[in-house]
Protein backbone atom coordinates (compact mmCIF):
# COMPACT_ATOMS: atom_id res chain seq x y z
CA UNK A 1 0.00 0.00 0.00
CA UNK A 2 0.92 3.72 -0.86
CA UNK A 3 0.54 4.50 3.36
CA UNK A 4 2.14 2.84 6.08
CA UNK A 5 0.30 0.56 8.29
CA UNK A 6 0.51 0.25 11.80
CA UNK A 7 -0.22 -2.61 14.25
CA UNK A 8 -2.77 -0.40 16.32
CA UNK A 9 -4.80 -0.01 13.85
CA UNK A 10 -7.41 -2.51 13.18
CA UNK A 11 -8.51 -0.96 10.02
CA UNK A 12 -7.81 1.67 7.68
CA UNK A 13 -11.16 3.15 7.01
CA UNK A 14 -14.23 2.71 9.33
CA UNK A 15 -17.48 3.24 8.13
CA UNK A 16 -20.65 4.47 10.51
CA UNK A 17 -23.98 3.11 8.51
CA UNK A 18 -24.56 -0.55 6.41
CA UNK A 19 -27.25 1.41 4.34
CA UNK A 20 -26.53 1.55 0.95
CA UNK A 21 -24.49 4.53 0.93
CA UNK A 22 -21.91 3.04 3.59
CA UNK A 23 -21.91 0.16 1.84
CA UNK A 24 -21.22 1.85 -1.87
CA UNK A 25 -18.61 4.01 -0.33
CA UNK A 26 -17.35 0.78 1.54
CA UNK A 27 -17.48 -1.18 -2.07
CA UNK A 28 -15.89 1.92 -3.97
CA UNK A 29 -12.55 1.90 -1.20
CA UNK A 30 -12.41 -1.87 -1.89
CA UNK A 31 -12.76 -1.87 -5.70
CA UNK A 32 -10.69 1.47 -5.72
CA UNK A 33 -7.64 0.46 -3.37
CA UNK A 34 -7.76 -3.55 -3.40
CA UNK A 35 -6.00 -4.15 -0.01
CA UNK A 36 -7.30 -1.36 1.79
CA UNK A 37 -9.37 -3.10 5.06
CA UNK A 38 -12.47 -1.16 5.96
CA UNK A 39 -14.97 -2.34 8.53
CA UNK A 40 -18.61 -1.58 8.58
CA UNK A 41 -20.55 -0.85 11.57
CA UNK A 42 -23.67 -1.52 11.82
CA UNK A 43 -26.34 -1.04 15.05
CA UNK A 44 -29.33 -3.35 13.64
CA UNK A 45 -29.08 -6.71 12.63
CA UNK A 46 -28.35 -6.28 9.40
CA UNK A 47 -28.08 -4.13 6.33
CA UNK A 48 -30.41 -1.50 4.73
CA UNK A 49 -33.33 -1.78 7.86
CA UNK A 50 -34.14 2.26 7.41
CA UNK A 51 -34.17 4.92 4.80
CA UNK A 52 -32.28 1.81 2.19
CA UNK A 53 -35.30 -0.71 2.68
CA UNK A 54 -38.47 1.42 3.17
CA UNK A 55 -38.61 3.39 0.28
CA UNK A 56 -40.89 2.90 -2.87
CA UNK A 57 -38.14 1.51 -4.98
CA UNK A 58 -37.69 4.25 -7.33
CA UNK A 59 -34.44 4.69 -9.51
CA UNK A 60 -35.13 8.36 -10.22
CA UNK A 61 -34.16 9.56 -13.64
CA UNK A 62 -32.89 12.96 -12.17
CA UNK A 63 -35.40 15.40 -13.57
CA UNK A 64 -36.36 17.26 -10.54
CA UNK A 65 -32.89 18.49 -9.66
CA UNK A 66 -30.85 22.04 -10.25
CA UNK A 67 -28.56 21.59 -13.43
CA UNK A 68 -24.99 21.35 -11.62
CA UNK A 69 -26.04 20.41 -8.12
CA UNK A 70 -24.49 16.99 -6.84
CA UNK A 71 -28.45 14.93 -7.01
CA UNK A 72 -28.38 16.13 -10.80
CA UNK A 73 -25.16 14.86 -11.52
CA UNK A 74 -25.02 11.84 -9.62
CA UNK A 75 -28.78 10.80 -9.82
CA UNK A 76 -28.42 10.86 -13.77
CA UNK A 77 -25.27 8.95 -13.19
CA UNK A 78 -26.43 6.26 -10.86
CA UNK A 79 -29.53 5.62 -12.49
CA UNK A 80 -27.57 3.79 -15.50
CA UNK A 81 -25.04 2.43 -13.18
CA UNK A 82 -28.07 1.04 -10.89
CA UNK A 83 -29.59 -0.81 -14.36
CA UNK A 84 -26.30 -1.79 -14.62
CA UNK A 85 -25.53 -3.23 -11.52
CA UNK A 86 -28.79 -4.88 -10.91
CA UNK A 87 -28.75 -6.53 -14.14
CA UNK A 88 -24.87 -7.76 -13.28
CA UNK A 89 -26.07 -9.54 -9.92
CA UNK A 90 -29.44 -10.63 -11.10
CA UNK A 91 -31.21 -7.88 -8.59
CA UNK A 92 -34.99 -7.59 -10.07
CA UNK A 93 -35.41 -4.46 -11.73
CA UNK A 94 -37.17 -2.58 -14.56
CA UNK A 95 -36.91 0.89 -15.97
CA UNK A 96 -40.72 1.49 -16.64
CA UNK A 97 -40.57 5.23 -17.33
CA UNK A 98 -42.73 7.91 -15.20
CA UNK A 99 -45.52 10.47 -15.87
CA UNK A 100 -45.53 13.51 -14.23
CA UNK A 101 -48.73 15.28 -14.52
CA UNK A 102 -50.47 18.49 -13.73
CA UNK A 103 -53.91 18.18 -12.79
CA UNK A 104 -54.10 22.05 -12.29
CA UNK A 105 -53.71 25.11 -14.63
CA UNK A 106 -51.55 26.56 -12.14
CA UNK A 107 -49.34 23.45 -12.11
CA UNK A 108 -48.84 23.55 -15.52
CA UNK A 109 -45.92 26.84 -15.41
CA UNK A 110 -44.05 23.98 -13.24
CA UNK A 111 -44.74 21.41 -15.28
CA UNK A 112 -42.91 23.42 -18.50
CA UNK A 113 -40.04 24.06 -16.26
CA UNK A 114 -39.25 20.30 -15.10
CA UNK A 115 -39.38 20.03 -18.86
CA UNK A 116 -36.54 22.65 -19.11
CA UNK A 117 -34.78 21.40 -16.12
CA UNK A 118 -34.66 17.79 -17.20
CA UNK A 119 -33.66 18.66 -20.69
CA UNK A 120 -30.42 20.62 -18.85
CA UNK A 121 -29.29 17.78 -16.74
CA UNK A 122 -29.22 15.20 -20.56
CA UNK A 123 -32.61 13.27 -19.83
CA UNK A 124 -35.28 12.47 -22.97
CA UNK A 125 -38.63 13.71 -22.26
CA UNK A 126 -41.97 14.03 -23.45
CA UNK A 127 -44.62 16.25 -23.07
CA UNK A 128 -48.04 14.89 -23.40
CA UNK A 129 -51.37 16.66 -24.15
CA UNK A 130 -54.60 15.69 -21.97
CA UNK A 131 -55.41 12.85 -24.49
CA UNK A 132 -52.05 11.27 -25.02
CA UNK A 133 -51.58 10.24 -21.57
CA UNK A 134 -54.02 7.65 -21.78
CA UNK A 135 -51.26 6.29 -24.26
CA UNK A 136 -49.32 5.63 -21.09
CA UNK A 137 -51.69 5.11 -18.25
CA UNK A 138 -55.34 4.90 -19.38
CA UNK A 139 -56.72 5.11 -16.12
CA UNK A 140 -54.65 8.61 -15.40
CA UNK A 141 -56.30 12.26 -15.83
CA UNK A 142 -54.70 15.71 -15.97
CA UNK A 143 -54.15 18.75 -18.25
CA UNK A 144 -50.60 17.84 -19.47
CA UNK A 145 -47.63 15.58 -18.55
CA UNK A 146 -44.37 14.72 -19.21
CA UNK A 147 -42.88 11.22 -19.51
CA UNK A 148 -39.81 10.52 -18.18
CA UNK A 149 -38.22 7.03 -20.17
CA UNK A 150 -34.96 6.37 -17.60
CA UNK A 151 -37.08 6.22 -14.83
CA UNK A 152 -36.94 2.57 -13.17
CA UNK A 153 -37.33 0.15 -10.18
CA UNK A 154 -35.40 -1.91 -8.54
CA UNK A 155 -34.93 -3.68 -5.03
CA UNK A 156 -33.02 -1.95 -3.08
CA UNK A 157 -32.20 -3.96 0.00
CA UNK A 158 -31.33 -6.63 -2.16
CA UNK A 159 -28.52 -4.24 -3.88
CA UNK A 160 -27.35 -3.19 -0.25
CA UNK A 161 -27.09 -6.95 0.22
CA UNK A 162 -25.34 -7.39 -2.59
CA UNK A 163 -22.61 -4.94 -1.91
CA UNK A 164 -22.47 -5.96 1.84
CA UNK A 165 -21.36 -9.72 0.03
CA UNK A 166 -18.81 -8.09 -2.27
CA UNK A 167 -17.29 -6.39 0.16
CA UNK A 168 -16.95 -9.42 2.56
CA UNK A 169 -15.73 -11.43 -0.21
CA UNK A 170 -13.12 -8.48 -0.77
CA UNK A 171 -11.78 -9.22 2.92
CA UNK A 172 -14.02 -6.31 4.19
CA UNK A 173 -15.48 -6.93 7.65
CA UNK A 174 -19.07 -5.91 8.42
CA UNK A 175 -20.05 -5.95 12.20
CA UNK A 176 -24.21 -5.99 13.25
CA UNK A 177 -25.29 -5.28 15.83
CA UNK A 178 -22.70 -2.64 17.01
CA UNK A 179 -24.26 0.68 17.48
CA UNK A 180 -21.38 3.69 18.33
CA UNK A 181 -21.13 5.10 21.43
CA UNK A 182 -18.42 7.13 21.70
CA UNK A 183 -15.97 8.30 18.94
CA UNK A 184 -11.91 9.32 20.17
CA UNK A 185 -10.30 11.57 17.50
CA UNK A 186 -6.74 11.65 17.83
CA UNK A 187 -3.84 13.03 15.95
CA UNK A 188 -2.74 9.31 14.72
CA UNK A 189 -6.53 8.46 13.79
CA UNK A 190 -10.07 7.50 15.32
CA UNK A 191 -10.90 4.89 17.51
CA UNK A 192 -14.90 4.34 18.25
CA UNK A 193 -16.54 2.48 21.20
CA UNK A 194 -19.54 0.66 20.60
CA UNK A 195 -22.37 0.00 23.21
CA UNK A 196 -21.01 -3.32 23.80
CA UNK A 197 -17.65 -1.51 25.08
CA UNK A 198 -15.78 -3.07 21.67
CA UNK A 199 -13.09 -0.44 20.50
CA UNK A 200 -12.00 -0.24 16.61
CA UNK A 201 -9.20 1.95 15.93
CA UNK A 202 -9.27 3.41 12.16
CA UNK A 203 -7.00 5.95 10.37
CA UNK A 204 -10.34 7.31 8.41
CA UNK A 205 -13.73 7.37 10.09
CA UNK A 206 -16.71 7.70 7.50
CA UNK A 207 -20.04 8.42 9.00
CA UNK A 208 -22.44 7.42 6.87
CA UNK A 209 -25.33 6.80 9.74
CA UNK A 210 -28.25 8.61 8.12
CA UNK A 211 -30.94 9.18 10.20
CA UNK A 212 -28.18 9.26 13.22
CA UNK A 213 -24.84 11.43 11.08
CA UNK A 214 -25.45 14.22 12.96
CA UNK A 215 -25.36 12.87 16.59
CA UNK A 216 -22.42 10.85 15.22
CA UNK A 217 -20.49 14.27 14.10
CA UNK A 218 -21.32 15.79 17.44
CA UNK A 219 -19.44 12.37 18.71
CA UNK A 220 -16.63 12.95 16.32
CA UNK A 221 -16.32 16.76 17.85
CA UNK A 222 -17.23 18.20 14.69
CA UNK A 223 -20.08 20.46 14.54
CA UNK A 224 -22.26 19.89 11.29
CA UNK A 225 -24.04 22.89 11.02
CA UNK A 226 -27.24 20.98 10.81
CA UNK A 227 -29.70 18.93 12.42
CA UNK A 228 -31.70 15.77 10.76
CA UNK A 229 -34.91 16.22 11.49
CA UNK A 230 -36.93 12.79 10.44
CA UNK A 231 -40.35 12.95 8.13
CA UNK A 232 -42.14 10.28 8.42
CA UNK A 233 -43.31 9.03 4.69
CA UNK A 234 -46.81 6.95 5.14
CA UNK A 235 -47.33 4.32 1.72
CA UNK A 236 -51.00 2.60 1.06
CA UNK A 237 -51.18 -0.52 -1.02
CA UNK A 238 -53.51 -0.25 -4.09
CA UNK A 239 -56.11 -3.22 -3.72
CA UNK A 240 -56.52 -2.86 -7.51
CA UNK A 241 -52.84 -2.67 -9.03
CA UNK A 242 -54.00 -3.51 -12.80
CA UNK A 243 -55.35 0.25 -12.95
CA UNK A 244 -51.74 1.82 -12.27
CA UNK A 245 -48.98 0.26 -15.63
CA UNK A 246 -45.43 2.28 -14.28
CA UNK A 247 -44.90 4.76 -12.08
CA UNK A 248 -47.24 8.24 -11.88
CA UNK A 249 -46.20 11.60 -10.17
CA UNK A 250 -47.76 14.63 -9.92
CA UNK A 251 -46.28 18.30 -10.34
CA UNK A 252 -43.78 19.02 -7.38
CA UNK A 253 -43.86 22.08 -5.12
CA UNK A 254 -40.56 23.77 -5.78
CA UNK A 255 -40.21 25.06 -2.31
CA UNK A 256 -40.14 21.47 -0.77
CA UNK A 257 -37.82 18.48 -1.31
CA UNK A 258 -40.86 15.79 -0.94
CA UNK A 259 -42.14 14.82 -4.26
CA UNK A 260 -46.04 14.49 -3.18
CA UNK A 261 -48.03 11.74 -3.14
CA UNK A 262 -47.29 9.45 -6.32
CA UNK A 263 -48.25 5.89 -7.88
CA UNK A 264 -45.19 3.40 -7.77
CA UNK A 265 -45.56 -0.39 -9.61
CA UNK A 266 -42.79 -2.47 -7.82
CA UNK A 267 -40.90 -4.68 -9.37
CA UNK A 268 -43.10 -7.43 -7.30
CA UNK A 269 -46.07 -5.93 -9.64
CA UNK A 270 -47.80 -3.97 -6.88
CA UNK A 271 -48.68 -0.18 -6.78
CA UNK A 272 -47.63 1.60 -3.62
CA UNK A 273 -49.48 4.82 -3.06
CA UNK A 274 -47.33 7.30 -0.85
CA UNK A 275 -45.79 9.04 0.26
CA UNK A 276 -46.78 11.75 2.20
CA UNK A 277 -44.69 13.81 4.96
CA UNK A 278 -45.02 14.37 8.38
CA UNK A 279 -42.91 15.64 11.31
CA UNK A 280 -42.01 11.88 13.14
CA UNK A 281 -41.50 12.07 16.71
CA UNK A 282 -38.10 9.67 16.96
CA UNK A 283 -35.57 9.36 14.46
CA UNK A 284 -37.06 5.67 13.67
CA UNK A 285 -40.42 6.87 14.55
CA UNK A 286 -42.02 4.82 11.95
CA UNK A 287 -45.43 5.21 13.63
CA UNK A 288 -47.50 8.02 15.65
CA UNK A 289 -46.80 5.81 18.51
CA UNK A 290 -43.15 5.74 17.76
CA UNK A 291 -42.14 8.42 20.46
CA UNK A 292 -38.59 8.92 21.84
CA UNK A 293 -38.46 12.18 24.38
CA UNK A 294 -34.67 12.47 24.38
CA UNK A 295 -34.71 12.58 20.53
CA UNK A 296 -37.88 14.94 20.11
CA UNK A 297 -36.28 17.29 22.89
CA UNK A 298 -33.40 16.99 20.75
CA UNK A 299 -35.26 18.02 17.63
CA UNK A 300 -37.72 20.53 19.44
CA UNK A 301 -34.63 22.10 20.58
CA UNK A 302 -33.31 23.03 16.68
CA UNK A 303 -34.01 26.55 16.26
CA UNK A 304 -34.62 25.54 12.29
CA UNK A 305 -37.24 23.08 13.31
CA UNK A 306 -39.24 26.09 14.73
CA UNK A 307 -38.16 28.14 11.64
CA UNK A 308 -39.65 25.37 9.57
CA UNK A 309 -42.92 25.29 11.48
CA UNK A 310 -43.48 28.96 11.32
CA UNK A 311 -42.92 29.16 7.24
CA UNK A 312 -44.17 26.22 5.43
CA UNK A 313 -47.67 25.48 8.70
CA UNK A 314 -49.91 25.69 5.47
CA UNK A 315 -48.95 22.94 3.40
CA UNK A 316 -47.20 20.47 6.78
CA UNK A 317 -51.65 21.22 7.85
CA UNK A 318 -51.97 19.70 4.82
CA UNK A 319 -49.97 16.78 5.26
CA UNK A 320 -51.09 15.81 8.84
CA UNK A 321 -54.92 16.02 7.27
CA UNK A 322 -53.92 13.27 4.70
CA UNK A 323 -52.08 11.37 7.62
CA UNK A 324 -54.85 11.38 10.10
CA UNK A 325 -57.86 11.12 7.15
CA UNK A 326 -57.92 8.07 4.96
CA UNK A 327 -60.44 9.80 2.66
CA UNK A 328 -57.76 12.64 2.71
CA UNK A 329 -55.49 10.50 1.41
CA UNK A 330 -57.73 9.01 -1.10
CA UNK A 331 -58.46 12.43 -2.29
CA UNK A 332 -54.95 13.36 -2.95
CA UNK A 333 -54.74 10.38 -4.74
CA UNK A 334 -57.68 10.82 -7.15
CA UNK A 335 -56.08 13.78 -8.28
CA UNK A 336 -54.55 11.36 -10.34
CA UNK A 337 -56.50 8.49 -10.62
CA UNK A 338 -59.79 9.13 -10.29
CA UNK A 339 -61.09 5.90 -9.77
CA UNK A 340 -59.22 5.25 -6.64
CA UNK A 341 -61.92 4.50 -4.08
CA UNK A 342 -60.66 4.74 0.03
CA UNK A 343 -61.64 0.94 0.14
CA UNK A 344 -58.53 0.58 -2.38
CA UNK A 345 -56.11 1.36 -0.15
CA UNK A 346 -54.56 -0.32 2.40
CA UNK A 347 -51.73 0.40 4.84
CA UNK A 348 -48.23 -0.50 4.06
CA UNK A 349 -45.27 0.26 5.88
CA UNK A 350 -44.02 3.91 6.66
CA UNK A 351 -40.38 5.17 6.02
CA UNK A 352 -38.65 8.03 7.62
CA UNK A 353 -36.64 10.45 5.52
CA UNK A 354 -33.53 11.52 7.15
CA UNK A 355 -33.35 15.41 6.28
CA UNK A 356 -30.99 17.96 7.35
CA UNK A 357 -32.13 21.18 8.05
CA UNK A 358 -29.98 24.63 9.01
CA UNK A 359 -30.54 27.01 11.73
CA UNK A 360 -32.05 29.15 9.95
CA UNK A 361 -35.03 26.73 9.42
CA UNK A 362 -33.24 26.27 5.51
CA UNK A 363 -34.28 22.38 4.51
CA UNK A 364 -30.92 21.10 2.59
CA UNK A 365 -32.10 20.48 -0.95
CA UNK A 366 -28.92 18.62 -2.25
CA UNK A 367 -26.24 15.73 -1.26
CA UNK A 368 -24.14 17.52 1.55
CA UNK A 369 -20.66 15.97 2.41
CA UNK A 370 -18.00 17.62 4.83
CA UNK A 371 -14.25 16.92 6.02
CA UNK A 372 -13.17 17.09 9.54
CA UNK A 373 -9.91 16.33 10.39
CA UNK A 374 -9.48 11.78 9.57
CA UNK A 375 -13.41 12.06 8.76
CA UNK A 376 -16.17 12.38 6.26
CA UNK A 377 -19.65 13.21 7.58
CA UNK A 378 -22.38 12.24 5.13
CA UNK A 379 -24.94 14.87 6.50
CA UNK A 380 -27.92 15.16 4.14
CA UNK A 381 -28.09 11.67 1.58
CA UNK A 382 -31.92 11.25 1.13
CA UNK A 383 -33.90 10.57 -2.06
CA UNK A 384 -32.49 10.62 -4.24
CA UNK A 385 -29.73 9.14 -2.60
CA UNK A 386 -30.19 5.22 -3.09
CA UNK A 387 -30.36 5.70 -6.93
CA UNK A 388 -27.32 7.96 -6.46
CA UNK A 389 -25.15 5.81 -4.08
CA UNK A 390 -22.87 4.35 -6.61
CA UNK A 391 -21.79 7.51 -7.64
CA UNK A 392 -21.88 9.08 -4.17
CA UNK A 393 -19.58 6.05 -2.86
CA UNK A 394 -17.00 6.65 -5.24
CA UNK A 395 -16.71 10.35 -4.08
CA UNK A 396 -16.97 9.46 -0.06
CA UNK A 397 -14.06 6.80 -1.46
CA UNK A 398 -12.13 9.55 -2.87
CA UNK A 399 -12.00 11.78 -0.24
CA UNK A 400 -11.14 8.97 2.47
CA UNK A 401 -8.47 7.42 -0.03
CA UNK A 402 -7.03 11.53 -0.20
CA UNK A 403 -6.70 11.14 3.35
CA UNK A 404 -4.94 7.87 3.64
CA UNK A 405 -3.02 9.19 1.04
CA UNK A 406 -3.70 6.48 -1.59
CA UNK A 407 -4.21 7.33 -5.36
CA UNK A 408 -7.55 8.79 -6.52
CA UNK A 409 -10.78 6.65 -7.03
Amino acid sequence: MPYDRCDRYDCDVLVIGAGIVGLSAAYALTRAAPGTRVTVLEKERGPALHQTGRNSGVIHSGVYYRPGSLKARYAVRGAAEMVKFCAEHGIAHEVTGKLIVATERDELPRLHALVQRGRENGIPVRELGAAQIAEYEPNVRGLAAIHVGTTGVCDYGAVARQLAETLAASGGELRYGAEVAAVDRRPWGVAVRTTDGAVVRARVLVNCAGLHCDRVARLAGDDPGMRIVPFRGEYFDLARPELVRGLVYPVPDPAFPFLGVHLTRGIDGGVHVGPNAVPALAREGYAWSAVRPRELAGILAWPGSWRIARRHWRYGAGELHRSLSKRAFADAVRRLLPDVAEADLRPAPAGVRAQAVLRDGTLVDDFLIREAPRTIHVLNAPSPAATASLPIGRQVARRALGVLGAAGV
